[in-house]
């Protein structure tokens, strides 16, 4: 299929010829960035302390007074690594070590709340102030107001983390344009730096998430074919692991990593931090092992690996890649702490008009409805372009049916129950008649941002209905790894019991049918007839109880249909026969 090039919107203002700035910011667990494209190159900015890199961290009073963004003051209540409550309930977040006191709920499913002196705030509220931060260091460098900014994520994101993050933006004066997964942002530029083309491979290893993606790039346009990741992994865990191990605090912890990872120190403290944190660094490697062969790739394929983070620096990472990849392929030019803010300073250009070129991004797992007999329905297929609308016609399953409920699902496996329930609704007032007359259009929409909308639209009497789905907390990246699993390891099992479902379920609707003809006896059988077609219905209705074999229910269910068939038209040859024979006499 060829990649074809097409124009992002122009954002203009139309009484004006000037076009607004839109920063490009990279909210970081350990640290963010802004910067905007300045006369083709990428301009970051700095605070009044002359950093570029602002550690992502908030200080509150003791009665929950906002005072300052950007270090630790062990005088104030710090709030850090807040990027990984972003979205989460308190069920998702109570058994971590938090520096910090979070409000514990009766009803664990609600969304988190942290206790900072008298007041209880959300991670929104926190992220919005380091997001303020950074909008009032441009503002006070360009002496302009700021009103628009691309903002990166983490490619595995949920639909709650992402409107989390959208609500801080606008806690923070900022309409988002647009959510750009980071590993995506960073292959945008590394493409427009050095016109790269191919299939590549990025590997981000931040301060609190991995993510790892394959993107496909050609001719302006950057493909994503896959993502996968931990939203719980990253350089801190690895700044934890010398802490508890040496007995330091975690910011000393940090200064011995980034010691150890330079080239010039001693071989014999660098196999015992490698040691150290060899599991974790194995399994970002297994994670990108398991997208390439999901994807049916072969690492020969991919022409590059895209560094991104400031952990990919410890040379085992680099080591472990160049075995599968080759060390030629490991692309390390651009700063690895800033290239994901690069990538998205070239997106709010494009975004403000200034390029053709286009970023195409996926959503990591499927969506569908859940049918008759509990099956799944994919409408969007993981691993999708976004954005994206697909419509499906479906019809009611009983007689005079005047409702129809939806129940969404997301993920990989054939059965909903096995997969994250989204959202329930209802389309009602479907005009009362027979099964299967009905038509219901239902659309799936995923947005540039990967939000989902979903709308109902009964084509007779044009009654619509339309959810937004936006569940209340997170997906932990545990449980979508641990989906994504699920599915390859049952895959087998799911398709033989799907295939069960679904011919219990066609054999159940014809089976109402003949039952309800045989009430009316509109074919006029006689008992014999009458009688043959009950003991077909009996015989499959005690092997669909039974739920066992596939191959016999669906056997038994031809057989009646072929037996109903036979009868009526044996009656219809009957009657013909007759009326030619009437009009013979005549």
């Amino acid at each position: 299929m060829a990649l074809i090039k097409i124009s992002e919107p122009i954002l203009e203002n139309k009484t004006d010829t000037k076009k607004d700035i839109v920063i490009g910011i990279d909210l970081g667990t350990t640290n963010s960035l802004v910067a905007i494209i300045e006369d083709k190159k990428v301009k970051f900015f700095s605070d009044q302390h002359n950093k570029e890199i602002i550690p992502s961290i908030v200080n509150y009073d003791k009665t929950g007074k906002f005072v300052n963004v950007g270090y630790q003051d062990d005088s104030k209540i710090c709030i850090s690594s807040i990027k990984r409550l972003m979205g989460k309930s308190f069920e998702d977040v109570q058994n971590e070590n938090l520096s910090f006191e979070i409000e514990s709920h009766v009803n664990e499913k609600e969304a988190l709340k942290i206790v900072v002196g008298d007041k209880k705030i959300t991670p929104s509220e926190v992220s919005a102030e380091i997001l303020k931060y950074l909008k009032n260091i441009v503002e006070l460098a360009l002496k302009e107001e700021i009103k628009k900014a691309v903002i990166t994520v983490p490619a595995y994101f949920d639909e709650a983390a992402k409107n989390a993050t959208k609500l801080a933006a606008n806690l923070s004066g900022l309409e988002v344009l647009r959510l750009v997964n980071e590993p995506t942002a960073a292959a945008l530029a590394y493409g427009l730096d050095n016109d790269s083309e191919g299939i590549y491979c990025v590997f981000d290893l931040g301060g609190g998430t991995f993510d790892v993606s394959i993107l496909k790039m050609q001719k302006g346009v950057f493909k994503v074919l896959g993502v996968a990741g931990d939203n719980a992994l990253g350089g801190d865990d690895f700044d934890e692991l010398i802490a508890k191990h040496l007995k330091i605090s975690k910011l000393e912890a940090r200064k011995v990593k980034e010691d150890l990872s330079k080239a010039d120190k001693g071989l014999t403290l660098r196999k015992e931090f490698e040691n150290l944190i060899s599991d974790k660094v194995n399994k970002t490697i297994s994670l990108t092992k398991n997208l390439i062969e999901d994807l049916e790739l072969e690492a020969e394929e991919i022409k590059g690996v895209i560094l991104v983070g400031g952990s990919t620096r410890i040379p085992i990472i680099k080591e472990k890649l160049a075995a599968i990849f080759g060390v030629e392929k490991i692309l390390d030019k651009l700063d690895p702490d800033r290239i994901v803010t690069a990538g998205a300073a070239w997106q709010a250009y494009n975004l403000s008009g200034n390029s053709d070129n286009l970023l195409l991004d996926v959503i990591p797992l499927s969506l569908g409805i859940e049918m008759m007999g509990g099956i799944v329905d994919k409408i969007i297929h993981r691993n999708s372009t976004i954005p994206i609308a697909l419509t499906k016609e479906f019809t009611t399953y009983a007689d005079n049916q005047t409702g129809m409920k939806l129940h969404i699902v997301q993920g990989e496996r054939e059965f909903a129950k096995d997969c994250r329930s989204l959202a329930e609704f209802e389309i009602k007032k479907i005009p009362p008649m027979a099964a299967g007359l009905a038509r219901v259009a239902i659309t799936f929409k995923v947005d540039a941002d990967g939000l989902l909308t979903v709308s109902a639209v009964e084509k007779y009497t044009n009654q619509k209905q339309e959810v937004v789905v936006k569940p209340s907390y997170g997906l932990d990246e545990n449980e979508i790894r641990t989906m994504l699993f699920d599915s390859l390891q049952n895959s087998k099992k799911d398709i033989s019991e799907r295939l069960l479902a679904q011919a219990i379920t066609e054999a159940n609707r014809d089976i109402i049918i003949i039952e309800k003809d045989l009430k009316k006896n509109n074919a006029n059988l006689n008992p014999e007839q009458q009688n043959k077609i009950e003991r077909k219905i009996k015989n499959l209705q005690n092997e669909i109880a039974n739920n066992k074999s596939k191959e016999i229910i669906s056997r038994l269910h031809q057989d009646l249909i072929d037996l109903s068939e036979t009868i009526i038209l044996e009656k219809v040859n009957a009657a013909l026969k007759t009326k030619i024979v009437g009009e013979k006499i005549s």
